[in-house]
């Protein structure tokens, strides 16, 4: 009987070690995962004020639309939490839009080369911030669904392992923006 019991025990421990090593490798890559959309929405960030400051020089009554990007920009450089960023920066991918739109009404500033430039750039950011997003999400999707499982919730709550939040868009912002790179 001792024996059953000390083989049961050590079973126990073992499967407790094993449940709490794949939270926390799930733990670290959603962590990792965020750490690419950041990298990504810095990049878009940067992008920003040269954008801004290109588009200045050939709308300056568009004032607002380029204060307000500016402004969105801002704030989102403060927020921590995957789902106000994900709300503030669809409002940034607004803002972009509006700006984008401006070149068919300036043909000085369509022919630009620094804003085309800055277009392409800005586009290839949004590629690697949509896999990024998607990457972060499916790491959330693991970790929740580990943490919230039985029996790895024991050990999960045990630990102080909780939900993740996933980086979501508003629901108007679902359709795929289309943005025109053709000179």
């Amino acid at each position: 009987m001792t024996s059953l019991m000390t083989v049961l025990i050590v079973a126990a421990l073992a499967w407790a070690v094993i449940a709490f090593n794949r939270l926390v490798r799930l733990r670290n890559q959603a962590r990792a995962a965020w750490a690419d959309i950041d990298v990504q929405l810095r990049r878009r960030h940067d992008l920003v004020p040269q954008l801004v400051a290109a588009v200045k020089a050939y709308v300056a009554h568009e004032r607002a639309t380029l204060e307000a990007v500016t402004g969105l920009r801002g704030r989102a450089i403060g927020l921590a939490s995957p789902a106000q960023l994900g709300r503030l920066e669809a409002e940034l991918q607004r803002g972009l839009e509006r700006i984008f739109a401006l070149r068919e009404g300036y043909p000085e500033l369509k022919a630009n080369e620094n804003f085309s430039q800055l277009q392409r750039d800005l586009v290839e950011v949004e590629d690697h911030l949509q896999y990024a997003r998607r990457f972060y999400n499916g790491a959330v999707r693991d970790l929740n669904t580990t943490v919230q499982k039985v029996p790895d919730l024991l050990i999960a709550r045990a630990t102080g392992f909780s939900e993740a939040e996933f980086f979501q868009a508003d629901e108007e912002d679902l359709p795929p923006v289309r943005v025109d790179l053709a000179p």
